[in-house]
């Protein structure tokens, strides 16, 4: 295998390589990413004739080092000894009964959530197609009452999810999908509007070609499904049709698709599956029925399907970055090699693995799906002299999914020919017209023919998040261009400090280190928030031809992009024949009062140096003070409460005047009289003592086991105005004193501040709450979860 002569691998390992690398896949004993590769490296080989292994163990561990690494999982727990996965993601099946089986015979939802907690605390995510669950208000015959529907389940989902621990503290992300024509589709589609519910999933609807040619001719759509609605439902109309669907009711499909694009548009969510579209170009489409996906979506997959992941590196296989020293080139002649061997690396995985389910091993093993993919194409393209979205960029992007395509195949074959083919394999059937796999050269097929296949299926370009930092020095995520070339990352420490430091794009640095001037980057350093969304697009159009499963990609798109262009970006992606699409515009609702900071009330020094908004005051003035009395109105899971909050300022120089007391008048809640009292003389004496700023800052992280609560609106670019949510009383009640003091001095609550240290970096974006720095600015970057403050990545499914 050639070795990589790029000066890629001579660059120092950044901060946040070695802080990943240290939290995420070292394990006792070892000190560095050799160490990692070593232990690895030596499991994939453990299965390998005995006499073969030390050959392989170096073959694997050479490939490891020129960039064909494993997903997350086989890098942090293969030859670890522990009895976790080492497969990523999993979809498993949920019937239409509470325990046992249904008569498809899929399990009942309790027993699929055992299987769920299960897998997750193996380490695997989990993702479930919930619409074989009876709608809400279906008749449960054996109980004589009412169904409550799939949503409510969800719900349970859920929250085995938040209390599972996974192995290796890595708690599995989860998909929830529903397909388009389920009765409760549009709760389904709202239910994430609520904030803190489904906080552990992702959700996406599964929409068929049917469903969108009725859209297009403006017909009505029937939300059906086999189980018998009750009495109250086919009083308003229910009815039974003759293939022996019930018809709940019909609504028309531009209502449901407009209830559809407005989620995904102000709240992100859900994405969109195309299940035809999935199922036409299965190659095991014969024997097998696919409604669901992985959590990230790159994996379409079956019931008890798996998806067994491992990357190529592909800024490894650049030849003179930029230009410098010579014309830069893609060496397609290793990156084949490599993409070769990580066939064989793959496929050792699955006899490798513990297996969280008997059922898991059986599919399997009789299909022996793997999903070599590659990671830092947009850094690859950059160092190419190629823009990401122009032409000349995705028609290199072909030609690599193209050669890693027909290596994959012409790999699998060899090893059918050594090992075997799947057991599932049958060359008719699998050859047959219409299929990704049809599509093939015609000597590839002649080959697969003649010797079979090991595995079924070969190729998935997933997100690669902290793989991507620890073993990949921060290179860009999949398929997807660099998001940011640099940023600061906060990172909490045990004691309770928080070190910052800053983190930088492969490909920029590399840039640096070669003497490129960062300040006048070339124009083909484009970012994801810098190129249209149709250049987004444009690069899935092109390169899914060639996966044979499926691409996790995220379209980024600007706050006030059009709505209506929002909605043909869908309709394009149909019509593409894409497998599905996600977007992300950042999202003013979700989070929005969270992200923002408390007032600036600083004003320039006294003459005496001492601020007079700031100065320790010994005690209260004697004597009335100016005062601000407020009622407040908001919203908790009671329902609508109001307080009465007073505000007393305090008159100092400069015509100014400062918050110094706060109360609250006595006979309102009882119970919440002492916490009432205790607040507001605590908030007095912060106020004395200069540092109110902080003290209200710091309630507005409280968070209460009731919450959310709503007070206050926000007002979006359009002009329109949403709700806020706080996490608890007290830190709305801290919002709304901000207000109050803001109002006074002529000010406003800021918007989410920006950072000052470049314009190359991104200001926070308004999300879900981060786990690492508190901030509500957690969006979906790239497949994986992505805090915009902080930095922090989380759960990539």
């Amino acid at each position: 295998m050639k070795r990589d002569p790029s000066p890629a691998g001579t660059l120092p390992m950044q901060p946040i390589s070695r802080d990943v690398l240290q939290e995420k896949y070292l394990r006792p004993g070892e000190a560095d990413v050799e160490d990692v590769y070593a232990r690895v490296a030596d499991a994939l080989a453990s299965v390998e004739p005995e006499g073969q292994r030390a050959q392989y163990r170096e073959l694997f561990h050479a490939n490891l080092r020129a960039g064909a690494i494993g997903a997350g999982r086989i890098m942090s727990a293969a030859g670890t000894g522990l009895q976790s996965t080492l497969i990523n993601c999993f979809v498993q099946p949920v019937g239409d009964c509470i325990q046992g089986q249904d008569d498809g015979g899929y399990p009942g939802i309790y027993e699929a959530l055992r299987e769920a907690a299960e897998t997750m605390r193996r380490g695997g995510g989990v993702g479930y197609d919930f619409s074989r669950i009876r709608p809400r208000g279906a008749m449960v015959s054996s109980t004589g009452s009412f169904a409550s529907g799939p949503c409510s389940y969800i719900d349970v989902f859920d929250h085995s999810c938040a209390t599972v621990e996974s192995a290796g503290s890595r708690r599995g992300a989860q998909m929830g999908v529903l397909r388009i024509d389920h009765p409760d589709v549009l709760e389904f589609i709202t239910a994430k509007r609520t904030p803190g519910r489904w906080s552990n999933f992702n959700v996406s609807v599964a929409v068929t070609d049917e469903f969108m040619r009725a859209l297009q001719a403006g017909e009505d759509w029937p939300l059906l499904h086999r189980a018998q609605p009750g009495a109250p439902l086919v009083a308003q109309g229910a009815h039974r049709r003759e293939d022996c669907f019930w018809v709940y009711r019909s609504v028309p499909a531009r209502e449901l698709w407009e209830t559809v694009m407005r989620s995904a548009y102000d709240f992100a969510e859900p994405g969109i599956l195309f299940p035809d579209t999935i199922n036409r170009d299965n190659n095991l489409g014969y024997c097998e029925e696919i409604s669901a996906t992985n959590p990230c979506g790159e994996q379409p997959l079956p019931p008890y399907g798996c998806c067994d992941l491992g990357p190529v590196v592909l800024p490894r296989f650049v030849r003179h970055p930029f230009g410098f020293g010579g014309t830069p080139q893609f060496d397609f002649e290793a990156f084949a090699q490599a993409v070769a061997l990580q066939v064989r690396a793959l496929d050792n995985v699955l006899d490798l693995t513990f297996w969280p389910l008997p059922q898991q091993r059986v599919e399997a093993m009789a299909k022996r799906r793997i999903g070599v993919g590659f990671t830092g194409l947009g850094n690859a393209l950059a160092m190419l002299c190629l823009r990401y979205d122009q032409a000349d960029g995705r028609e290199l992007a072909v030609r690599i999914a193209r050669c890693m395509r027909d290596s994959a195949y012409a790999a699998s074959v060899a090893l059918a020919r050594e090992k075997g083919a799947f057991p599932l394999f049958d060359a008719g059937r699998y050859l047959e017209g219409g299929t990704f796999v049809s599509r093939l050269d015609p000597a590839l097929q002649e080959q697969i023919r003649a010797h079979g296949l090991r595995n079924s299926h070969l190729l998935s370009i997933a997100p690669t998040g902290t793989v991507s930092l620890a073993f990949a020095d921060n290179a860009s995520n999949g398929i997807e261009p660099s998001f940011a070339w640099t940023y600061r990352r906060k990172k909490r420490e045990a004691d309770g400090t928080t070190t910052e430091y800053m983190v930088e794009d492969h490909a920029w640095r590399l840039y640096r280190s070669l003497g490129g001037d960062t300040t006048q980057l070339p124009r083909y350093f484009v970012s994801a928030l810098e190129m249209p969304a149709a250049g987004h697009l444009a690069m899935m159009e092109a390169v899914q031809p060639f996966v044979d499963t499926a691409i996790s990609k995220t379209v980024n798109i600007p706050a006030d992009y059009p709505y209506e262009d929002f909605k043909g970006l869908y309709l394009e992606a149909w019509q593409a024949g894409l497998k599905g699409l996600a977007t992300y515009r950042p999202n003013s609702i979700l989070g929005s009062v969270l992200s923002t900071a408390a007032p600036a009330l600083d004003a320039a020094p006294s003459q005496s140096g001492a601020d007079p908004m700031r100065s320790v005051i010994e005690s209260r003035p004697r004597g009335a003070l100016p005062s601000v009395a407020e009622k407040l109105e908001y919203w908790t899971q009671q329902g609508r409460q109001n307080l009465y909050l007073v505000v007393s300022f305090l008159p100092v120089a400069g015509g100014r005047e400062r918050a110094i007391e706060f109360f609250m008048p006595v006979g309102q809640s009882a119970q919440s009289q002492q916490w009432i009292t205790a607040s507001m003389r605590l908030l007095s004496l912060a106020a004395r003592g200069g540092f109110l700023e902080r003290a209200l800052a710091d309630m507005r992280k409280v968070a209460w086991d009731r919450g959310p609560v709503r007070l206050g609106t926000y007002v979006r670019a359009d002009g329109s105005e949403v709700p806020l949510w706080h996490d608890s009383e007290v830190a709305a009640i801290a919002y709304a004193i901000q207000n109050i003091i803001a109002r006074r001095g002529g000010g406003e609550v800021p918007a989410l501040a920006t950072p000052a240290h470049g314009a190359a970096e991104p200001g926070a974006m308004a999300g879900a709450k981060c786990s690492e720095c508190g901030a509500n600015a957690m969006i979906r970057k790239d497949g994986c979860d992505f805090c915009t403050s902080c930095g922090h990545v989380g759960a990539c499914g």
